[in-house]
C-alpha cells in the first residue's frame, strides 16, 4: 500500500488530500499538522474550513485510508510521498521585505524530513513556492540525508475557493515537475499514478521542476491581471457614461479572449493572487529585470486604486463624511462560497471607513465575529503565519459591530457597502430595508449584484461600480 503523508492542514491540504483518499482507496493518506486545535476540526463534524462538498469526501473516507493527526515526524517516517502544504507567507522584514517569499516553514518541514526519514522518499511542493525553491530543498536534504536518497517534486495546485472540491474531481491539468534524471522521471512517474486513477492522462502535464513552479506564479499573475484590466476599465466606464458590464460581455464574446474573470468588483482578494504577484515581482528584480517587475506591480497598483477609489466614493456621496453614521458591510469573505478573508477587500474598505470615524455594522453568513475583529487589527502579512504564530490583538475594533443577518446590520444604516456576491444578497426584501435605514438611503455596491434601477424606484440612490452614475453622484464627485 502506498502511504502518502501531508505536511500542513490547510485550505490546500485538507481538500486535496481527502480528494486522492476518496479517489485512491488503495492509497493510505494522513494529513498531519502541529496546530492540535486543526486536528482536532478535521476529526469532528466541524470542519475547520468551509467548502462546498467537502464534508461529504471527508466523511467517506476518515477513519478508513484519511486520517488526521498531530504526530508529524511518525507518518513522514512512514510514508513513500510527503507532500509540503505549509505556509509561506510574504517577508515583512530583511531582505525582500514587503514582496519576497518567507520559506522559513519550508525550511524547517525540509530539515525534520531529513531527520526522520528511514527510507527513499518522494517529497512533494504542493505550496506555492518561488521559483528554485526546489533547489533550495534539495540542498537541506542531500547534506542532511544519511545515505538517504530524496526527489523533490514540484505539483502546484490550482483551486479556487468555493469549487475547490470540483476543481480537483475535474482538473483543468494537473502540473508535475520533476529532475530530467531517471530517478527524477521514475519519481514523476509515481506520482502521476496517483493521480491516473481519477484524472485523464491528457490532462497530466509534466515539466521541468523550474517550469512548473513558474506556471503557477505567471497562471495566478494572468488571472489577477485581467481582474485589474476590467476593473481599471470601470473607472473609465464611469467616467463616460459607459457601462462595464456590457463592455465586458462584448470584450468576452471574442473567442481569444473568454467571458471568465471578466467581472468588474471592488478589487480582487484571496490568499494567492497579490502574495504569488508580489514574489513575481521580487524574482524578476533579483534576476534583473526591473521592466517586468514594474509590469506585474501594476497589477496591484491598480487593485488598491480601485478600494481606494471605491471608498472615496462612499466618503464623497454622503456630503464628504462618514463620521459616525453607521455603515452596513454585507459580506467579509473575499469571495461567496467560503468562509475565507485573507487579503479580503472589505479589510481595505472597513479600514478606510473607519479612518473617517464611521460605524460600521458587518453581515457575512461564513465569517465568524472573532475573525472579521481579528482581521481589522491584524498587520499586512500576519494572517499568513501560522494561527500559534499571529500576534493575538488584545483589543476589539470598538467602531464595528457583527450582525447575524442582513436586516440588523442595515437597521438605521445611511448606506450600505455589498462587499462579496452571496447569492442571498440578490434576493433581501430591500423595501423593508429601506424603511428602516436613515434617509437618504444609499447602496454602494461592489460586486454589481443588486438591480440598481429597482432598487433607485425604492428610494435609494445607489452606486454600482463601472455602470452609469447617479445624478446625485454626479454632483458629489468623489475625489481622487
Amino acid at each position: 500500500m502506498v502511504k502518502i503523508c501531508c505536511i500542513g492542514a490547510g485550505y490546500v491540504g485538507g481538500p486535496t488530500m481527502a480528494v486522492i483518499a476518496l479517489k485512491c482507496p488503495a492509497v493510505e493518506v494522513v494529513v498531519v499538522d502541529i496546530a492540535v486545535p486543526r486536528i482536532d476540526a478535521w476529526n469532528s463534524d466541524q470542519l475547520p474550513i468551509y467548502e462546498p462538498g467537502l464534508d461529504d469526501v471527508v466523511k467517506q473516507c476518515r477513519g478508513k485510508n484519511l486520517f488526521f493527526s498531530t504526530d508529524v515526524e511518525k507518518h513522514v517516517r512512514e510514508a513513500d510521498i510527503v507532500f509540503v502544504s505549509v505556509n509561506t507567507p510574504t517577508k515583512t522584514r530583511g531582505l525582500g521585505a514587503g514582496k519576497a517569499a518567507d520559506l522559513t516553514y519550508w525550511e524547517s518541514a525540509a530539515r525534520m524530513i531529513a531527520d526522520v526519514s528511514v527510507s527513499d522518499k518522494i517529497v512533494v511542493e504542493k505550496s506555492t513556492v518561488p521559483v528554485k525553491t526546489a533547489e533550495a530543498i534539495e540542498k537541506i536534504l542531500m547534506h542532511n540525508s544519511k545515505g538517504i536518497k530524496f526527489q523533490i517534486l514540484s505539483n502546484p495546485e490550482f483551486l479556487a475557493e468555493g469549487t475547490a472540491i470540483d476543481d480537483l474531481f475535474h482538473p483543468d491539468r494537473v502540473l508535475i515537475g520533476g529532475r530530467e534524471t531517471p530517478e527524477g522521471f521514475k519519481a514523476v512517474n509515481a506520482l502521476k499514478d496517483v493521480y491516473a486513477q481519477w484524472v485523464p492522462e491528457e490532462r497530466i502535464l509534466t515539466t521541468n521542476l523550474w517550469s512548473a513552479e513558474l506556471t503557477k506564479l505567471a497562471a495566478n499573475a494572468f488571472l489577477a491581471q485581467r481582474i485589474s484590466s476590467v476593473n481599471a476599465m470601470s473607472a473609465l466606464c464611469e467616467a463616460t457614461g459607459a457601462n462595464v458590464s456590457e463592455v465586458s460581455y462584448a470584450v468576452g464574446k471574442d473567442s481569444r479572449i473568454g467571458p471568465k474573470f471578466l467581472n468588474s468588483s471592488v478589487g480582487f482578494g484571496g490568499s494567492c493572487f497579490q502574495k504569488d504577484i508580489l514574489n513575481l515581482v521580487y524574482i524578476c528584480e533579483c534576476n534583473g529585470l526591473p521592466e517586468v517587475a514594474e509590469y506585474w506591480k501594476q497589477v496591484i497598483k491598480i487593485n488598491d486604486y480601485q478600494k481606494t477609489r471605491f471608498v472615496n466614493r462612499i466618503v464623497s456621496s454622503m456630503f464628504n463624511t462618514v463620521s459616525n453614521k453607521k455603515i452596513a458591510v454585507l459580506g467579509f469573505a473575499f469571495k461567496k462560497d467560503t468562509g475565507d478573508t485573507r487579503e479580503t477587500p472589505a479589510i481595505d474598505v472597513c479600514k478606510g471607513l473607519l479612518g473617517d470615524k464611521a460605524r460600521i455594522s458587518i453581515y457575512d453568513p461564513q465569517v465568524t465575529e472573532e475573525q472579521i475583529q481579528r482581521d481589522l487589527t491584524m498587520n499586512k502579512f500576519d494572517w499568513d503565519h501560522p494561527l500559534h504564530l499571529q500576534p493575538m490583538s488584545p483589543t476589539t475594533v470598538k467602531q464595528v459591530s457583527v450582525a447575524w443577518d442582513a436586516y440588523t446590520a442595515t437597521k438605521d444604516a445611511h448606506g450600505i457597502c455589498i462587499l462579496t456576491e452571496w447569492e442571498e444578497f440578490k434576493t433581501l426584501d430591500y423595501e423593508r430595508i429601506f424603511e428602516n435605514m436613515q434617509k437618504p438611503a444609499f447602496v454602494f455596491d461592489g460586486r454589481n449584484v443588486v438591480d440598481a434601477e429597482k432598487l433607485r424606484k425604492i428610494g435609494f440612490i445607489v452606486y454600482s461600480i463601472g455602470k452609469p452614475l447617479d445624478q446625485w453622484l454626479k454632483d458629489m464627485p468623489a475625489l481622487a
